[in-house]
């Protein structure tokens, strides 16, 4: 079935189409008579706007692409309903693209809302990623961009992050303070930013307690899975059982520590205190709960779709926008996986 356009519901009226397109738009000069009458006709009829032409003649696509590593991870998905939402508010579409973590399809799916004519795009980097050219053609191009959580500090776009620094030296300072001496640090890969800051974090508690950093006790995971949790703790009690204290880069691989813990009866926290990062609704069900920190996923995803909206409105009226970088706080949750009585 062919679709119904404005020519044909004048036609059938017998009016001018402007009249039929001022009625759709509820304009004031239009009698109330007529647009009873083309409403119920449009409605009758099953005629839908042209918005390929409404996009052509506003230069606006009223799409917006999200890029994110994973669909399916706790954190990442707290962040696209609270972008969709906020699109949904303001009459936006959102295209969300999985990365997989990989640098490849980052720049294909890249080129792919380049090539969509989307107003802006949102992304947390891959891990294999950084200032590339993808993410350099996107700013050349002058299109809207907002990266959140894993972004390049080389990047000259607006940015929604938390300290992790700040937020990992509090997470090692309370192991610390909880009696651990000999900490284990199971980081993410070494390209991703936050992974880098966290690892800093943790050198910086221990410098600042004045234990030795032993580079022995770094285990840098590839994916960020519970499996490398499960492995790197059989490392950890198989080189070094003398370990007093684990922080993991993330709740999954803290919960992978924990479950190799628990089926070799290694005592947390009473041997080793466990801390993750990320507050993942499975740190409440594990035993023992677990200590971790709270990423402010929700506000995150509504911060960064604000700041693409605020630089998408510039851009419309033609003026200047100058990219800025919103830091979230983060809290610090102590449960019972790090709590020495």
């Amino acid at each position: 079935m062919k679709d119904i356009t404005l020519k044909e519901i004048a036609s059938k009226l017998g009016i001018s189409i402007t009249t039929v397109s001022k009625a759709l738009k509820n304009y004031p000069d239009v009698s109330e008579k007529t647009k009873k009458a083309v409403i119920e006709l449009a409605q009758k009829l099953h005629y839908t706007p042209n918005s390929f032409a409404v996009n052509l003649r506003t230069r606006e696509s009223k799409t917006i692409g999200l890029i994110v590593p994973e669909v399916v991870h706790h954190f990442f998905s707290n962040v696209i309903n609270a972008i969709i939402d906020e699109a949904e508010k303001n009459e936006y579409l959102v295209i969300i693209l999985q990365s997989n973590e990989t640098l490849a399809l980052e720049k294909k799916q890249v080129e792919l809302l380049i090539n969509k004519r989307v107003d802006g795009i949102l992304m947390s980097l891959s891990n294999e990623s950084n200032n590339d050219d993808h993410i350099r053609a996107i700013i050349d191009r002058k299109i809207p961009f907002v990266m959140f959580d894993k972004i390049s500090k080389l990047s000259k776009c607006s940015k929604v992050i938390i300290d992790d620094q700040k937020a990992a030296f509090s997470a090692v300072q309370h192991l610390i303070d909880n009696g651990c001496r000999k900490i284990a640090h199971i980081r993410g890969p070494l390209n991703p930013q936050n992974a880098i800051d966290r690892f800093i974090g943790y050198k910086k508690a221990l410098e600042k307690n004045n234990i030795p950093f032993d580079s022995k006790l770094v285990y840098a995971c590839e994916s960020v899975t519970f499996q490398e949790g499960i492995d790197f703790a059989k490392q950890i009690v198989d080189e070094h059982p003398d370990v007093d204290g684990v922080f993991a880069i993330t709740d999954l691989v803290a919960a992978g520590v924990l479950t190799y813990f628990n089926d070799n009866k290694v005592k947390v926290p009473q041997q080793v205190a466990v801390i993750g990062f990320s507050n993942w609704f499975i740190s409440q069900v594990l035993t023992p709960k677990l200590s971790t920190v709270d990423q402010p996923s929700h506000s995150m995803g509504i911060e960064a779709f604000n700041l693409l909206l605020e630089e998408m409105n510039c851009h419309k009226v033609g003026k200047a926008f100058i990219p800025r970088t919103i830091e979230l706080e983060t809290t610090l949750i102590t449960r019972e996986s790090s709590i020495k009585i």
